[in-house]
């Protein structure tokens, strides 16, 4: 159903449309007060009662603050993934450069715009239980399907390992740009941008 995150972590998935659209406003609520408390001052019953919902419906869909923390975060990749595919329908399949400026971009523009994202992209705050499914596994999951076709390879292991790396060193490095600048560094953007690049050019050219 449209809207709703793909996670494990829902105790129950929403097979109505009212449904659909209570859970969502969980989730928005959640993100605004990611925004104005932080992730640690979080509860359920502060979303609840932001949300406008009594407390038993947080619970009907989420056992605790985490599990909806991360199904946020599942819906956010979700919203990446389609900002992606979108932009990719305007780029040529030969110019991988330009996808993978397209990857960068829609990143930095959920960071600057979607409520509770800075604190909340892709994974939950707190340590996940299962290192195999670590956020930015997930990412380099996913963003290894959608690429796969516009970078002429096979999303194969080797694809996936090297779209993994760029994954990984993206997110160490933008970090450091939200840290020194709250809307992001333009210095170190550049310098991700040039490093991934540099990378991905000894494979792909």
């Amino acid at each position: 159903m449209e809207g709703v995150p793909h996670t494990n972590n829902l105790r129950r998935a929403p097979v109505q449309q009212r449904s659909a659209e209570r859970l969502a406003r969980i989730l928005d609520a959640c993100a605004g007060l990611l925004d104005e408390i932080g992730y640690e001052q979080l509860t359920t019953r502060a979303v609840a009662q932001r949300a406008g919902v009594p407390i038993g419906s947080v619970y009907r869909f989420f056992s605790n603050k985490r599990a909806l923390a991360d199904a946020l975060a599942r819906r956010n990749l979700d919203s990446y993934a389609e900002r992606i595919t979108a932009r990719l329908t305007a780029i040529e399949t030969a110019d991988w450069r330009g996808a993978i400026d397209a990857v960068l971009d829609e990143y930095l523009a959920m960071k600057r715009t979607v409520p509770g994202f800075a604190l909340v992209d892709f994974g939950a705050p707190a340590p996940d239980e299962d290192p195999a499914d670590d956020a930015n596994q997930r990412v380099a999951s996913r963003l290894t399907g959608l690429l796969a076709g516009q970078l002429g390879r096979e999303a194969d292991a080797d694809l996936l390992r090297a779209i993994l790396v760029c994954v990984e060193a993206a997110d160490a490095l933008l970090k450091l740009a939200f840290r020194t600048d709250p809307s992001g560094d333009d210095a170190l953007v550049a310098e991700t941008r040039e490093l991934i690049h540099a990378y991905l050019a000894r494979r792909l050219d």
